[in-house]
C-alpha cells in the first residue's frame, strides 16, 4: 500500500465554513467601519488565518495595527456562534471516514483555523473520533500557504510525503501541500469529499507507482 495516510484540510474540505468566516470577520471589522466583499474573501483572503488577514488589511486599507488584538477576539467569538449554529454531522463525511479508519489509514486533520475552532468543528460534525492527528495554525510558525503544517501532520502520523494523501480546496492550502511533497487532491467544495473519491484518487496514484 503506498497511500498509509490522508490528511483533510477542513474549512471548504470537512467543514463548509466559508460563509461562517466571511460572516465573523466582517462582523468584526464593521465595528470600527471596515469591510471586505465577498469576491476578496474568496479571491484574496480564503484559507488564511485571521490575523494574517488583518495584516494584510493594514497594507491595503490602513486598518490600525492596535485593533488587530480585539478585532481577532471578536471575529473568534462571532465564528465560535456561528460554528454552534450550523456546524452538523454529514453522513458522507462519517462514513468516509470510519471506513478509511477501519481499512487502517492513519488520518488527520490541518487547518489554518484556531486550536478552540478545529476541536469544536470536529467534535459538532463527529469527525473527532476518527482523527489521530488534529492540528491547527497555533501548532506551528508559519501557517499556510507555507508547508508547516502538512509537514509537522506527517511527522505525527509518522509516514513520509510520498505515503500521505492530502485533501485541499483553496490555493493556500493546495500551495502548503504540493510544498510539503505529498499528493493532493484538490477538492471543489465538502460535497466531493466521499469515500469512492477518496479511494479512487488513491487507487490512480497506486497505479502509478
Amino acid at each position: 500500500m503506498v497511500i498509509q495516510a490522508v490528511i483533510f484540510d477542513m474549512d471548504g474540505v470537512l467543514i463548509d465554513a466559508k460563509d461562517w468566516h466571511f460572516e465573523a470577520l466582517n462582523r468584526a471589522l464593521k465595528l470600527f467601519g471596515y469591510e471586505i466583499n465577498r469576491f476578496e474573501h474568496l479571491t484574496t483572503f480564503d484559507g488564511l488565518p485571521t490575523r494574517t488577514k488583518l495584516k494584510m488589511l493594514s497594507v491595503v486599507r490602513n486598518l490600525p495595527i492596535e485593533l488587530h488584538d480585539f478585532i481577532n477576539e471578536m471575529k473568534q467569538a462571532y465564528t465560535l456562534e456561528l460554528v454552534h449554529s450550523h456546524c452538523k454531522p454529514r453522513f458522507v463525511h462519517e462514513f468516509a471516514l470510519s471506513q478509511l479508519k477501519a481499512k487502517g489509514y492513519k488520518l488527520g486533520v490541518a487547518s489554518n483555523s484556531v486550536r478552540n475552532t478545529v476541536d469544536l468543528m470536529m467534535k459538532l460534525a463527529c469527525l473527532e473520533q476518527y482523527l489521530d492527528v488534529s492540528m491547527s495554525n497555533e501548532d506551528v510558525a508559519r501557517p499556510k500557504p507555507d508547508h508547516d503544517i502538512y509537514t509537522a501532520t506527517m511527522t505525527k502520523l509518522g509516514f513520509k510525503p510520498s505515503s500521505c494523501l492530502i485533501l485541499e480546496d483553496n490555493e493556500n492550502g493546495i500551495t502548503a501541500a504540493r510544498s510539503a511533497g505529498a499528493h493532493v487532491l484538490v477538492v471543489p467544495d465538502v460535497n466531493f469529499v466521499s469515500l469512492e473519491n477518496i479511494e479512487t484518487e488513491i487507487k490512480r496514484i497506486e497505479a502509478l507507482e
